[in-house]
């Protein structure tokens, strides 16, 4: 690649970092902190921990997670953990800018929901681009690989006891908003790295692939790329047809196989990121 487009990229991968750790900031010490919500992760900690100790938050946001930067910096890379460390420096600063400002509510309903889907966007553009601001999540990708669960449910139970702390610290109402609120950050963040038009890998097996390739390329304009397979039983030779489309783009596509080919066996799965291709042309009608 050449050099002044891999600047442009890395001036727009940091330009991001640095407006999702704003938008944390607003979520967080705008309606979460004045009302003892917290977040799930190293987020939560620091919070509960500038609670108790009556320090900054920004303090404990850089303190908690530098462990866990030099693990990220060790069993990631170094590119993850310049982002990382950059996006949790940049969350501390605007913390501590908009800590002066009161809340814009107290109600902890509101405050839970708005809050959530604040940070939640915040922390998803972090994560869209490269970084991260919970030390949770390295650890959970290093014991992915070492233990038989998930990230996912490392993750989970690191917030289980996280949230259930809150409870100590604060009250167990306070706990429980906490958890609206995290559980709603969790589902824009999906929304954010993912995109709202959720994308769909589509695998044809047809006795007409042509026709249904040529349908595809003119109805949805979309590329099709055709896979040279063979029946496990029949040993007779199959073209397999791969599209990538878009969910809202799944019942004309459906209609378009049963037009061509009913007894056709269509496979549908979720695609978290396309890069690339034809993608991105819109159909043709």
């Amino acid at each position: 690649m050449p050099k002044k487009n891999q600047t442009v990229k890395n001036v727009k991968k940091y330009a991001m970092l640095f407006f999702g750790a704003i938008i944390t900031a607003v979520g967080l010490e705008i309606f979460l902190v004045p009302n003892n919500i917290i977040d799930g992760g190293i987020v939560g900690l620091s919070i509960m921990a500038s609670h108790l100790s009556g320090l900054p938050l920004s303090l404990f946001l850089v303190l908690l997670n530098l462990p866990f930067l030099y693990l990220g910096y060790v069993q990631i890379g170094k590119t993850f953990a310049i982002s990382t460390l950059f996006s949790i420096l940049s969350l501390s600063y605007w913390v501590s800018v908009f800590h002066p400002i009161p809340g814009l509510t107290n109600d902890l309903f509101l405050a839970a929901v708005f809050g959530g889907i604040i940070i939640g966007i915040g922390v998803g553009l972090i994560i869209r681009y490269g970084g991260s601001l919970d030390g949770t999540e390295i650890v959970a990708i290093i014991l992915d690989k070492r233990t038989s669960f998930s990230v996912g449910e490392i993750i989970m139970f690191f917030n289980l006891f996280i949230l259930t702390s809150a409870g100590l610290v604060f009250t167990w109402d306070k706990a429980m908003y906490s958890l609206v609120a995290y559980f709603i950050a969790f589902k824009v963040i999906d929304v954010v790295i993912e995109g709202l038009d959720e994308s769909k890998a589509v695998m044809i097996v047809s006795d007409r692939p042509d026709e249904i390739a040529d349908a595809l390329m003119a109805r949805l304009g979309r590329g099709v790329t055709v896979l040279h397979g063979e029946g496990g039983y029949t040993k007779e030779r199959k073209d397999v047809l791969y599209s990538v489309i878009t969910r809202l783009e799944m019942a004309k596509l459906k209609s378009i196989i049963d037009e061509i080919d009913e007894g056709a066996f269509v496979t549908i799965n979720d695609v978290h990121e396309v890069m690339g291709g034809r993608f991105k042309k819109k159909a043709i009608h």
